[in-house]
């Protein structure tokens, strides 16, 4: 009889370790939950937000207009309006806000979450999909480059240790906003040309903004009811899911 290894106790043991973090343990409490899962509806909103009101937003008020949505087009467009210390402080803060949280749904949940975000939309479950197979190949590079929600709650999933997260989301979204402050100093003449188009159009600009949005919201709602609505219903879905996969008999 060929005795084990014991290198291989220590693979074993290493594996049962990533399938425990990987196993859905539900969130400490309802409060931390309900914490979690509010902080995530009101950012989606503050984005629905800085996107309709963009045209009033981008050299009014571009500090407020990063707060609510800090992606890139948006910081590109405010950059000008902005000193470095407020474009790198707010954009820093805003665009960590929500990784975080993603990080503690997938920490929670496991592969149950990434499975109820593949079946929860038909628009995003396929890029879900394709996220997660490039996480399993480049975890940390991707968590630097592209650091979105399915990246972190897959980050989350994995078992990724909290500090290493942390350590790679800062270095990230600090390089992020490095580059998109020397893209607008290189490109600053066409950006500034189509920030005044904006402005010089503003109605315009928000009537087009208010398509945009309603329209997201409809496809969403079509698809599978929402980023809002799906969070709001998580707990209740992921269990219905959980109970169905019980129920069917293994390969």
């Amino acid at each position: 009889m060929i005795e084990p290894l014991a290198g291989d106790d220590e693979d074993d043991e290493q594996d049962a370790a990533v399938d425990a973090a990987r196993r859905p343990q539900g969130p400490p409490s309802i409060l931390a939950r309900n914490l979690v899962i509010g902080a995530c509806i009101a950012l989606i909103i503050g984005a629905y937000a800085g996107d309709l009101f963009l045209s009033v937003l981008v050299d009014k008020h571009p500090a407020l207009f990063i707060t609510l949505n800090a992606r890139n087009r948006n910081l590109v467009l405010a950059r000008d309006n902005l000193d470095w210390w407020t474009f790198f402080g707010i954009g820093t803060a805003r665009l960590l806000l929500s990784d975080p949280l993603f990080f503690l749904l997938g920490h929670w949940y496991g592969d149950a979450g990434i499975r109820w975000i593949e079946k929860r939309s038909a628009t995003y479950g396929p890029m879900a999909r394709t996220a997660e197979r490039w996480f399993g190949k480049a975890s940390y590079p991707l968590i630097v480059i592209a650091p979105n929600n399915y990246i972190c709650l897959f980050a989350g999933a994995s078992g990724m240790s909290i500090p290493v997260f942390l350590v790679l989301n800062v270095a990230g979204t600090v390089g992020r906003l490095g580059v998109l402050w020397v893209f607008g100093d290189v490109f600053g003449t066409p950006i500034e040309g189509f920030r005044d188009l904006i402005t010089e159009n503003r109605l315009l600009f928000f009537v087009i903004s208010a398509v945009l949005v309603v329209l997201s919201l409809y496809l969403d709602r079509k698809a599978g009811g929402g980023e809002v609505d799906g969070l709001l219903h998580m707990d209740e879905e992921i269990r219905e899911m959980e109970a169905e996969k019980a129920t069917k008999p293994e390969d």
